[in-house]
């Protein structure tokens, strides 16, 4: 559900307070921009999904296109990683009237837009766009660009782009189109097909040895983002893009692949700076850079 969940309430009064009001609701995380700009890419890239999501339900609901007119990231929490709206106080199902298209102008602080006015008198899905372009300005722009793969930028650079300018097209079918390099495929209703997914690596430059069953549990050396706080804990496709990451980084001497995956499948890898001492670990693969 894309939608905070509430889960049970009561009414109680008393001489102090009274028509009081106790909810009980699931348990989600303040939306605080600044902490998801130092997560991985991914993270946020799952974010920014869970938000297409919530967009194309907003604007095919049962009840018909829903805007959100108080559309910021407080009425937001973080729920197993997924966004959730929390505050819907401020939604409307009324689409504007008009008469002309001068009838059915979106006033943003830095950018306005005018849609056309249909022939039943009704600004044409101004709902819709209105919650697409508040996405946009407090989502999409900050946490999709930053810090992204470097094959992916010119992608989501259209993709931002598209999102900014909500009087093109009929909805927001421009968001996350599939790609040949790092794929991912959403239908014209932003429903997912296929999940994100990361395949076109170069071949490495180094040479690696195979060490099955074992584990380097010190070497460690920080690097961003990581998925651990005191080492470098990246995810990766398979074997030739850990290869890669390795060999960009001056101070990487290994690699140990674990059985941990994050939420689209990739697995987990932590980079070494040295490969002394291995110790046993059924559960994980070394690999250790040949030199010389």
């Amino acid at each position: 559900c894309l939608i905070f969940q509430l889960y049970g309430y009561c009414y109680q009064d008393s001489n102090d307070i009274p028509d009081t009001l106790t909810t009980i609701t699931e348990l989600g995380s303040p939306l605080e921009m600044i902490q998801l700009l130092q997560t991985s890419w991914e993270d946020r890239f799952r974010i920014c999904l869970s938000l297409v999501r919530l967009l194309h339900y907003l604007a095919h609901s049962p009840l018909g296109s829903v805007t959100l007119l108080d559309f910021r990231p407080r009425q937001f929490v973080i729920i197993d990683g997924e966004l959730k709206v929390t505050d819907l106080d401020d939604a409307s199902i009324e689409e504007s009237s008009c008469t002309s298209n001068s009838d059915c102008f979106m006033e943003f602080p830095a950018r306005n837009f005018t849609l056309p006015c249909s022939v039943e008198g009704r600004c044409q899905n101004m709902n819709e766009k209105r919650n697409l372009y508040n996405a946009y300005r407090f989502f999409f722009t900050y946490l999709l660009p930053h810090s992204a793969p470097s094959s992916l930028r010119p992608l989501l650079d259209k993709i931002v782009n598209a999102t900014g300018k909500p009087t093109t097209g009929s909805n927001a079918k421009y968001l996350f189109p599939s790609c040949d390099c790092h794929a991912w495929e959403l239908s014209p209703g932003l429903s997912v097909n296929s999940e994100f997914t990361q395949k076109c690596v170069k071949s490495a430059n180094a040479k690696y040895k195979r060490v099955p069953e074992a584990f380097i549990p010190d070497e460690n050396y920080r690097c961003w983002p990581s998925y651990h706080h005191k080492g470098c804990l990246l995810s990766v496709f398979d074997v030739n893009e850990a290869m890669e990451i390795c060999d960009s980084y001056s101070q990487c001497k290994a690699f140990v692949l674990t059985n941990q995956t994050t939420w689209t499948g990739r697995q987990l890898v932590f980079f070494k700076m040295a490969s002394n001492p291995i110790v046993p670990d059924p559960d994980k693969i070394t690999y250790v850079k040949v030199t010389g």
